[in-house]
């Protein structure tokens, strides 16, 4: 159902399933709120409120961070403009601050789904059209979130996805210190000043090795992750859980998802800082538009999509 209430965020969708109920925002289509049995699983934010460190924001057609937002494509060189202008950088793309629209919604004893669509048309330093939908959908084993773009225009596309969720444990600001954190990943990625990629290293040994489960404490983190461990279905596994390992949750990355950008935000305002950590599924690393690494290619008429999800342990 829609919540005729209009905000910054546009209006608000509520979906709900089981014990879950997710509230979408139509600014950007970010997910605002997700919750099981009344426990939130993402930190939330007011609909009065702009979205804390892009929280529950979709990066399109990148994620991360573009140095000096330029790059080079099919032998053209290319300037984005600089939307972080305290790094000199292009961050997190062009449509978390677009109206999204829903084009589909249905709601069942058992599941329950709304799906939004955009169409991106050419901006500064990206001649192409998008064809966009975000696809959320609940259920008894959470929430899935497929995001897929088709190239509408007449030229090959670089294209990334990510997305910025907060995983809570729902105790508030300054609480995930007390929380496990559990992270398949056996390599980091250093950064520069201005959080671009200097070269990649081994978790081993490092206060970035969560593959085994372990207390955050006062671990600061703003840092890419790969070489991610899958499960027998494909999926690798994110979890935040109490400090005995039982209740959290955890997020899920499908194929073509092979980076995590782990942030603690320690940067954020007070009444969200360290209250959750950013676990945010990338299909490519920072400045990867500049470097080419996993950029995807999408020819006109094709159609490229990611999914990932979150549940409640």
């Amino acid at each position: 159902m829609a919540d005729a209430h209009l905000s910054p965020n546009g209006p608000q969708q509520v979906i709900e399933a089981g014990d879950y109920r997710a509230v979408i925002s139509g600014v950007g289509a970010g997910l605002r709120g997700l919750s099981h049995r009344g426990r939130p699983l993402v930190v939330k934010y007011p609909a009065e409120a702009q979205p804390p460190g892009g929280a529950g924001q979709l990066l399109i057609p990148w994620p991360n961070r573009v140095r000096d937002g330029r790059y080079r494509w099919r032998d053209e060189d290319r300037q984005l403009d600089l939307s972080e202008p305290v790094t000199g950088n292009a961050s997190h793309g062009f449509t978390r601050f677009l109206p999204w629209r829903v084009v589909a919604e249905d709601a069942g004893l058992d599941s329950a789904y709304v799906r939004y669509g955009l169409r991106l048309y050419p901006m500064h330093g990206y001649p192409h059209i998008l064809e966009l939908t975000a696809h959320y959908e609940l259920s008894e084993a959470g929430l899935s979130v497929e995001v897929a773009a088709r190239n509408v225009g007449e030229t090959v596309a670089p294209y990334g996805f990510g997305a910025h969720p907060y995983l809570t444990l729902g105790r508030g600001p300054g609480s995930i210190g007390d929380a496990q954190l559990e992270v398949p990943a056996d390599t980091w990625l250093p950064v520069d000043d201005r959080k671009i990629p200097t070269g990649r290293e081994s978790v081993e040994g490092t206060q970035y090795d969560f593959r085994k489960p372990r207390l955050l404490g006062t671990t600061e983190l703003d840092t890419a992750c790969t070489g991610l461990a899958r499960d027998g279905d494909g999926l690798a596994r994110v979890r935040l859980t109490e400090p005995d390992g039982g209740r959290g949750v955890e997020l899920w990355l499908g194929e073509g998802l092979d980076w995590v950008q782990l942030y603690t935000g320690d940067t954020l305002p007070s009444g969200y800082r360290r209250a959750g950590i950013a676990v945010e599924p990338m299909s490519c690393p920072p400045n990867a538009f500049a470097t080419g690494e996993d950029v995807v290619a999408i020819e006109p008429g094709a159609r490229v999509a990611h999914r990932f999800g979150i549940s409640a342990r």
